[in-house]
């Protein structure tokens, strides 16, 4: 398929940048531990198979941008990128997680999927051409100090290593301290580049830093953003999602429950039917 970004999911190919079917990105925050990932990873995937809708799992195998240095980091950078590889082998998905460094890609390259260039770092000259260079498919998330306009230089920088399967994500503005608001204009904005533009419901309703080094979140609020992102044409939605939020060891606070997940994604498919060109 001419400029598609094909994965694999379930054992099927889809290629996510010429289809009308909405995408989905979600799992936890962090790897925690094997069967906590392979069964949130289990349970999504069944769902995403019955609505029709192409799962890549996401989990990070180390969380560097913390707001304290005690926050948890990583069961451990092997052990956590092996526990992903045997998702991705086992459950036949794609798998994506965040990088952080050029030695980070290397690394990571060797295990996953897709690239995550998380938000701090979408300027990071070196950090995205390293990732380009892998050939693997790219996530770029906005940066949360980044006019939608601006996410073309960071699409520039991974085209000129030659690779062009690039996904476009947004994640909330800053607005003022410890907040973070969605502008619904960007997300027709940066679909006008070319790739696909997914939706982060999760970290665009996190309040950093809010709650004494730790960051807070309005997960309430994930259904009606997610639904108003699809209306307006998103491509994918990325949804960071636990059975039990509250005990996570990242992100608790802006989690959606697992047990709310399929209900949202009826919704949302439901949504994309209405304003795919197909219909």
């Amino acid at each position: 398929m001419k400029n598609g970004i094909l994965i694999y999911s379930g054992g099927k190919p889809v290629d996510i940048k010429n289809n009308n079917n909405l995408f989905l990105i979600a799992g936890p925050c962090v790897v925690e531990s094997e069967k906590l990932c392979m069964d949130i990873a289990r349970k999504i995937k069944d769902i995403c198979g019955k609505l029709n809708i192409p799962y890549i799992f996401k989990a990070s195998y180390k969380k560097a941008n913390r707001t304290s240095g005690g926050s948890f980091r990583s069961i451990g950078v092997e052990r956590s990128l092996e526990i992903l590889s045997n998702i991705g082998e086992k459950l036949d998905l794609p798998v994506l997680t965040d990088v952080h460094s050029e030695i980070e890609v290397i690394i990571a390259a060797n295990y996953v999927d897709i690239l995550q260039i998380p938000a701090f770092l979408s300027r990071q000259t070196e950090l995205l051409e390293a990732a380009g260079e892998t050939g693997k498919i790219i996530n770029v998330k906005k940066g949360q100090f980044m006019a939608p306009d601006d996410i073309i230089y960071a699409i520039k920088k991974i085209e000129a290593t030659g690779n062009k399967k690039i996904l476009i994500t947004e994640r909330g503005t800053t607005f003022g301290y410890n907040n973070l608001v969605v502008d619904m204009r960007s997300l027709p904005i940066m679909s006008k580049f070319g790739y696909p533009v997914v939706f982060d419901a999760t970290h665009s309703l996190q309040m950093p830093s809010k709650e004494k080094g730790i960051s807070g979140g309005s997960p309430e609020f994930v259904a009606p953003i997610a639904r108003a992102a699809v209306a307006a044409g998103v491509s994918g939605v990325f949804i960071e999602t636990h059975p039990n939020p509250s005990k996570a060891l990242s992100d608790s606070r802006s989690m959606l429950p697992l047990n709310k997940l399929e209900a949202l994604l009826k919704q949302l498919v439901a949504i994309n039917k209405i304003i795919s060109p197909k219909n």
